[in-house]
């Protein structure tokens, strides 16, 4: 069932969306907004900020033989790549014209810590205590690299560095260093990567053979979208097109609290697993509930072409073996029966691991900063990540339980609840502290190819 904006926005879709059966210019769009996140990973984010624009334009002509576009390989798991990305004080800095600038949307334009309560980043999560230099104005230029070993790291961050160097009125202003754990799982245990949406036209297969190919309008600027008409796109055309909007999150995990959360709602090791895949929806090894209920399938887990193959109203309508309400069920419902339409939300997600793991079995914090560092693409940030994080994290009227929020994600302060479906009556957990906390955020626009060289070289 749709929801009134999002019939409106399809009754006014054009019949011809002028980008309609065009050839997706895959060599145009940024590598890093189309390969999945290798396996295993080491990578770094960067945050310039630009005191010169035209020291600005200068590093990007610098970093462009650095950046690639489409796939660089037939195993795109086995490339490094460098992407970069612009906020809206970025754009603004390198000169970008007033007129341009006015036509990107309002939630890029306002930035992610003006807009943190509607996404839920408040009380330990809101901007007031985010780790400089998020949500300020210093933060112009996002540059991120991913490599599946730090040979490639280094040698894909070579001329980036080089670039930086040597460009005076260019400044480095936060670096996080990210890299799989030696688990290979989340720092709260879970394996992590496994689901990647369907894209047409990129020749990109998706990770669950039940989807659908989503338009490549909902990932790509130029494209037609899920509506059937083009999503708003910024002006120039050279500028928009092949261009997405991402959102960059660090994000520190509670590890400890989780688990004395687990301990003190179970009474044995069995239910704790069991109860830690019913927040999740998926066990340990990536086994999705959906398949596995009753326990962990290292096999299931592991397996590419089994670990996604579900949907949820033809598996499991009710929420008996994975509630409504755990993480992967609400950050992707699938084919659930919900308020909306699943397939208006989607988005690519890249969660990366930064600091290290808490040692097996300890129950107390140990002062020690990990998490993840959290990168959401998406043509539409409205309708996409802000209405995840509103709507389908931080509240939970679409599947029929107002005021309870994602158990793993959402902002809970202590007052949260979890409904989890059982036989003869559900059991319900209350007293949820938050277990993720937003140390900040961006809104970035990756430019493609062509708009990266644009920017370069624009008029004074």
């Amino acid at each position: 069932m749709k929801t009134d904006a999002e019939a409106q926005a399809i009754m006014n879709a054009t019949a011809s969306a002028g980008g309609a059966g065009a050839r997706i210019e895959i060599d145009d769009i940024q590598s890093g907004a189309l390969h999945p996140r290798p396996a295993p990973y080491v990578g770094r984010f960067v945050f310039l900020r630009v005191d010169d624009r035209h020291a600005g334009r200068s590093l990007l002509r610098r970093l462009l033989p650095a950046i690639e576009g489409g796939f660089s390989s037939v195993d795109p798991s086995r490339d490094a790549w460098v992407a970069v990305a612009f906020t809206y004080r970025g754009l603004r800095a390198l000169g970008v014209p007033q007129e341009s600038l006015d036509s990107f949307p309002q939630p890029f334009r306002q930035g992610m810590a003006a807009r943190a309560d509607l996404i839920g980043d408040v009380g330990e999560s809101a901007p007031a205590n985010w780790e400089p230099p998020f949500g300020t104005a210093d933060v112009h230029i996002a540059l991120s690299a991913l490599s599946p070993d730090e040979a490639r790291l280094d040698k894909a961050l070579e001329r980036a560095r080089a670039a930086c160097r040597d460009t005076p009125g260019v400044q480095v202003i936060w670096q996080q260093e990210v890299r799989q754990l030696p688990t290979g799982r989340t720092t709260f245990g879970f394996r992590d990567g496994i689901s990647h949406p369907n894209i047409e036209g990129l020749g990109l297969p998706g990770s669950n053979p039940r989807e659908a190919p989503l338009k490549a309008g909902e990932f790509i600027l130029g494209y037609p979208d899920e509506t059937g008409g083009l999503p708003p796109m910024p002006s120039p055309d050279v500028l928009g097109r092949n261009g997405t909007y991402i959102a960059v999150r660090k994000l520190h995990t509670k590890v400890a609290a989780w688990r004395r959360f687990l301990r003190a709602n179970t009474s044995s090791a069995q239910e704790e697993a069991l109860l830690a895949a019913k927040m999740v929806g998926r066990w340990p090894s990536g086994a999705p509930l959906t398949l596995s209920p009753e326990h962990d399938d290292a096999a299931l887990g592991a397996d590419p072409h089994r670990n996604n193959d579900f949907l949820y109203r033809e598996n499991d309508d009710r929420g008996f073996r994975c509630p409504a309400g755990a993480h992967i069920r609400r950050t992707n419902p699938r084919d659930a029966d919900i308020i909306g339409d699943a397939r208006m939300h989607r988005l690519i997600r890249r969660g990366t691991s930064y600091g290290p793991p808490l040692p097996e079995g300890v129950l107390e914090d140990d002062g020690a900063d990990r998490g993840l560092v959290g990168v959401f693409i998406g043509a539409h940030l409205e309708r996409q990540f802000e209405f995840i994080k509103a709507e389908w994290i931080n509240d939970g009227n679409f599947i029929g339980f107002p005021g309870e929020k994602d158990p793993v994600a959402g902002h809970h302060g202590g007052t949260g609840s979890i409904t989890i479906p059982e036989k003869p009556i559900r059991r319900r957990l209350r007293n949820l502290p938050s277990f993720v906390v937003t140390r900040g955020g961006e809104y970035c626009f990756l430019p493609g190819l062509r708009a990266l060289r644009w920017l370069s070289e624009p008029e004074d």
